[in-house]
């Protein structure tokens, strides 16, 4: 990709009310762009990431033998009924009345939805256990979207549903799934903490939601420093010692990155879905689900991983492997070297190459606000080697594109 082509440009000045990180730089690098309050368009860089991170969750979903489907946002009020939600879910619905005279609602989550297929497929023990999952957006009501990706009224999330036949199969797949997070989050360079945590409106007897240390987090959350329990302080306000080690708690900033729910029968029972056991008898399935919001994990990765002058995406995410900048492109020699190496190099890489007409200081802080991996440099100075930097180190190198090859591999 030629910076000279892209639909976007950086912004020289900090957004007027971002309160974060990831909100400005996403904002300045020209990632984002906010249409209305809790929606926003990813652009040409924004959805480079974004879809490095969506491979990753499907490819772990994919690994538990989850299945992928895609459900529709708008949903009856007839099946909000049957579960008691129309009215009382927080944040409450998008509510919208067709043509017809009938309401609807934006999908703000997918419990109903999914119980409903459930019924048409599920009957016996023999169709059990099963997992759905889906990548899709998702529409809530807040009343003061804030932090940029953080807290939206329009995102992407990726949702899985389990249905089971006993408490022990559902508290298996409840702790696989915990273990496939974990591996998300661990090839996201981000090092999350599993806690206790309300269930709200969404139900269910045990919930745990996945927070990562930041100190532009809203929750506030109690761990422990010797041993892996912790709480939101939600549910844990009165605690003082570790239940686990009776250590002293700390209480830390974190950012919910995701939220998983033993539902248990909350939906099953309210909405009739039965299978029929090898003895004959009728019981409730027993029901999971598993959210990550997708937008909120690419910001939370900036919160995580950043310095003053930008973004520092992990490889594993990064919009481009390499960032090719030339300089002195005026100079015929300069200039030829420059594309040879962009096309040797985009043969194995995704390279962004700044052909740009611009200053050099002007490339480099563009650079470093963008945040890809490695920044290599092709000008006179540099002769007919290449100048290597990685994006969270200080130090410079000198290849031969030979050397460079070798390196990047």
């Amino acid at each position: 990709m030629r910076q000279s082509n892209f639909f976007t440009k950086t912004s020289k000045t900090d957004p007027k009310d971002a309160a974060t990180f990831s909100h400005k730089f996403l904002v300045k690098a020209g990632y984002i762009n906010q249409l209305t309050s809790g929606a926003w368009s990813l652009l040409p860089l924004g959805l480079r990431v974004y879809k490095k991170i969506e491979n990753i969750i499907r490819e772990e979903m994919n690994a538990l033998g989850a299945e992928e489907i895609l459900m529709p946002s708008l949903q009856p009020k007839e099946l909000w009924l049957e579960t008691g939600r129309w009215d009382t879910i927080d944040p409450p619905l998008f509510k919208v009345k067709d043509r017809h005279e009938k309401w609807l609602a934006l999908g703000s989550t997918h419990e109903e939805v999914v119980t409903d297929l459930a019924r048409l497929y599920i009957e016996s023990y023999k169709d059990l256990p099963k997992a759905v999952y889906q990548i899709q957006n998702k529409f809530r009501n807040e009343m003061r979207p804030t932090g940029g990706l953080l807290r939206t009224r329009e995102f992407i999330m990726k949702d899985l549903y389990s249905f089971h036949k006993s408490s022990e199969d559902l508290d298996d797949f409840y702790e696989k799934v915990k273990q496939a997070y974990f591996k998300i989050y661990d090839r996201c360079q981000l090092k999350a903490v599993a806690v206790e945590a309300s269930s709200g409106s969404i139900g269910g007897s045990i919930s745990n939601e996945f927070m990562i240390l930041a100190d532009s987090g809203e929750d506030k959350i109690l761990v422990c420093p010797k041993c892996d329990w912790g709480a939101n302080t939600e549910i844990g306000k009165d605690i003082a010692e570790c239940p686990k080690c009776s250590s002293k708690l700390e209480i830390k900033n974190a950012i919910e990155i995701s939220h998983v729910f033993k539902l248990k029968t909350v939906y099953s029972q309210k909405m009739n879905l039965n299978f029929t056991d090898s003895d004959g008898q009728k019981k409730l399935v027993m029901m999971g689900c598993y959210g990550i919001g997708l937008q909120r994990l690419m910001a939370t990765i900036i919160e995580a991983s950043h310095d003053q002058n930008g973004i520092i995406w992990p490889a594993s995410v990064a919009p481009f492997n390499v960032h090719l900048i030339g300089l002195d492109l005026d100079d015929k020699n300069i200039a030829e070297q420059a594309e040879k190496i962009y096309k040797q190099l985009s043969k194995k890489y995704e390279v962004l190459f700044d052909d740009r007409q611009d200053s050099a200081g002007a490339k480099f802080k563009d650079a470093d606000l963008i945040g890809i991996p490695v920044r290599l440099v092709v000008s006179k100075k540099t002769g007919d080697k290449v100048e290597y930097k990685e994006r969270d180190k200080k130090e410079c190198q000198l290849f031969t594109l030979e050397e460079l090859l070798a390196k990047l591999k």
